[in-house]
């Protein structure tokens, strides 16, 4: 079986074990750490780095990052990828990153069919004739995805010819945006991608030390990349605030009794040249 074929699969089968049907998928963070279980980060990074999966093989757990990004598609596509690694198995450390291996190929195919299954362009495009760059915006602000990604499921689907695809391949989600009038959402979903954050466990953990007065607001800050004060002001309006421990204090008849032995501290003989 092909790459393609495993990668579509795999899709369907993930799609139809979690009851998504054939809509787009939302947040791809939440979905992915309640779908599965995953601890899921919004990173600090470097431009040439997008996503990562990591396995811990003696507890066997996974933790998927990726990128803070002003590419919000490019992250979505990335976490459908990164997710791909963790269902197949893939914890190969020895694969030659500057290649293009089955492994890589076979996620990124997964990434495709789950943002664009095609029974669900299908449901949105009918049996429409002659699309335009409209109709290629229309799908991209609808799945949430490039328009690589939106070109190669149109061609797929037969939608659009590959000369088509390869043209539209190198057109800019920003460029659609703007043309087609939904810039305004497009930022919002820029400002979304480009900040930090951390697993929803670990800050929902964080939280509940805070109220126990046990976790400082500067951890939490800290975790989400935000201001202290800012923290204190939301979890207030939220009605969160951290309990205050008194310490216990202990009266004279509480204090448990001590025998004091001074016989050691008696001389047995009066020392020399004294009086007595």
């Amino acid at each position: 079986m092909t790459s393609e074929r495993q990668g579509k699969e795999k899709a369907a089968a993930f799609r139809g074990e979690h009851h998504l049907g054939a809509q787009p998928l939302g947040d791809l963070v939440a979905l992915i750490e309640q779908t599965t279980g995953l601890d899921v980060a919004v990173l600090d990074a470097s431009p040439d780095e997008h996503g990562l999966t990591m396995r811990d093989p003696t507890r066997d757990v996974a933790f998927i990052g990726v990128a803070r990004t002003r590419n919000p598609m490019r992250q979505r596509s990335t976490l459908a990828h990164e997710l791909a690694h963790v269902l197949f198995g893939d914890w190969n450390g020895d694969k030659d990153l500057g290649a293009r291996s089955p492994e890589e190929t076979r996620a990124d195919a997964f990434a495709r069919h789950l943002l664009v299954p095609g029974d669900g362009l299908e449901a949105f495009l009918g049996h429409r004739k002659g699309l335009t760059e409209a109709d290629l915006s229309a799908v991209v602000q609808w799945f949430l995805v490039s328009p690589a990604i939106a070109a190669i499921a149109l061609c797929d689907c037969r939608y659009i010819d590959t000369a088509t695809k390869q043209e539209w391949k190198t057109l800019s989600t920003l460029q659609l945006a703007t043309r087609f009038g939904w810039i305004d959402q497009y930022q919002s979903l820029q400002n979304d991608a480009d900040r930090a954050r951390p697993p929803q466990r670990l800050l929902a953990r964080a939280i509940s030390g805070y109220g126990e007065g046990v976790v400082t607001a500067q951890t939490i800050a800290t975790l989400r990349g935000v201001s202290a004060g800012a923290v204190v002001e939301e979890l207030a309006e939220a009605g969160i605030t951290p309990k205050e421990h008194q310490p216990p204090w202990l009266t004279a008849a509480n204090l448990p009794s001590v025998s004091v032995d001074l016989s050691d501290l008696q001389d047995d003989e009066t020392p020399e040249g004294s009086a007595e």
